[in-house]
């Protein structure tokens, strides 16, 4: 059993560490030639990750923290796809295409806004240029059953799609009226059901609490029910409630909010309840059976964290594709921009809408590998370090070490490896932030969603 009134005390703003060093740190003293450099120099044997940004939306879901366009209007999405379209073609001209792409994924924004014409015929463009796809290639979409029928499914099956990852949040009828997002139990079975029927292997589902007027028992409701759809993954997020960065935030009543022992409670719960119905714990906020590829990765210690969440697909170069898109690559991050004129102005030159990123200098490479380490297996390798890097690993991290130290009860450290206890996988926020040495500077940011 997890001691939660044991790590409560910890909770502080900090990254979700998607990346290392953090989006906070892109800028645009990273220059576009520089970028282009990093595309060529790729190695062919390196795989490719494609992550294709799908903006729009019908109307606003008010906990939404994500990049979205609002809009009816058909011929601007339709026109979205032909930059992207170009997009492609821009890229074609710098990277080699003919690589082997070993994972594809759509999000958004709602892609399946679009209808199955449209999907076909963005996935057809996408396959123009990129043909080479392994046979296990992780191809996922992010689905709202509010926007699903048959006939989409039936494209995304055909074009090879295998992972679906449906939005919930919650089931209760008055935390989805307050959210702005409406969506009953029958019709997220209904969606799921089909994607089985249509032989969609590996189905997700995301829940949130900490929503407006969620408590225990409701959210036990929630979870009650989510356990019905027998999906192969859960993602439980913690709702971060910052109405400084998004404006639809301010719509709720903050009073109508749980308060921190309500959350911790929910938690509790949470853990508790899919972890006694046969889903294990699998890196920050995920859980999934026992007989998913996730489990066995991270067994292994081969689990990868990317924009995109968890994968068993690590070693590859990632593609950002679309609007406010990230790519990565071994020394780099790089984002498209985030306002669309710019975007196609970029695009009608000929050029690649890069907005900023950051070029990785020696010790962000090193601190990397220690903090994807801990955010993906819960462990770090310290011979493994040692070796990769040159150091000696207890002089190099002498600090990041001694910072951590306030955390002992959560870690185990031995000359080999330091290891993360059960407890301690739900502080691994904390854990890493001791190895961040852009930390101090952006301490306090309000930037960060709180750990706990």
């Amino acid at each position: 059993m997890i001691d939660f009134d044991a790590y409560a005390k910890f909770s502080r703003p900090g990254p979700r560490y998607t990346s290392y060093p953090t989006a906070l740190e892109f800028s645009q003293k990273f220059r576009y030639e520089e970028y282009v450099n990093e595309l060529k120099a790729q190695a062919q044997e390196t795989p490719l990750s494609l992550y294709f940004h799908m903006p729009f939306c019908r109307s606003a879901c008010y906990f939404c923290g994500c990049n979205v366009i609002y809009t009816s209007k058909s011929e601007k999405m339709h026109r979205y796809l032909d930059y992207m379209n170009k997009e492609m073609q821009i890229l074609s001209g710098i990277i080699d295409t003919s690589r082997v792409v070993t994972q594809m994924h759509f999000g958004g924004g709602t892609p399946t806004y679009y209808d199955a014409d449209e999907l076909d015929f963005h996935i057809k463009n996408i396959k123009k240029y990129f043909k080479n796809f392994a046979k296990d290639a992780e191809i996922s979409c992010e689905i709202d059953p509010r926007f699903l029928n048959e006939e989409q499914l039936d494209v995304l099956v055909k074009h090879g799609f295998n992972r679906i990852s449906y939005g919930v949040q919650d089931f209760n009828e008055k935390v989805q009226k307050v959210i702005h997002r409406v969506q009953p139990y029958e019709m997220t079975k209904n969606a799921i059901d089909l994607a089985r029927q249509k032989g969609i292997k590996s189905i997700n589902t995301d829940l949130i609490y900490g929503l407006p007027y969620q408590t225990l028992e409701s959210f036990k409701e929630t979870l009650r029910l989510a356990l019905t759809l027998d999906v192969d993954r859960f993602a439980i997020f913690n709702y971060a409630h910052v109405p400084w960065i998004k404006k639809s935030m301010r719509k709720f009543d903050e009073t109508t909010l749980p308060s921190p022992k309500v959350k911790l409670e929910i938690l509790k719960f949470t853990h508790d309840f899919l972890t006694s119905n046969g889903y294990k714990m699998i890196g920050m906020d995920h859980y999934s059976k026992p007989t998913d590829e996730l489990h066995a990765a991270l067994e292994n210690g081969t689990l990868h964290r990317n924009f995109q969440g968890y994968t068993t697909k690590g070693g590859a170069d990632l593609i950002g594709i679309g609007l406010t898109s990230i790519g990565e690559g071994k020394r780099y991050y790089a984002q498209n921009f985030k306002d669309m004129p710019l975007y196609e102005k970029a695009i009608d030159e000929g050029i690649l809408p890069f907005f900023k990123g950051i070029l990785l200098n020696s010790e962000d490479l090193l601190r990397k590998d220690v903090i994807m380490g801990l955010m993906s297996n819960f462990r770090v390798d310290i011979k493994k370090i040692e070796s990769k890097f040159n150091i000696d690993f207890f002089e190099h991290f002498a600090k990041s070490l001694k910072e951590l130290e306030k955390l002992n009860d959560f870690v185990e450290i031995s000359p080999e490896k330091i290891s993360v206890t059960q407890t301690g996988t739900l502080l691994i926020r904390n854990i890493a932030m001791c190895f961040d040495e852009y930390m101090k500077k952006n301490l306090g940011d309000k930037k960060f969603s709180k750990t706990v």
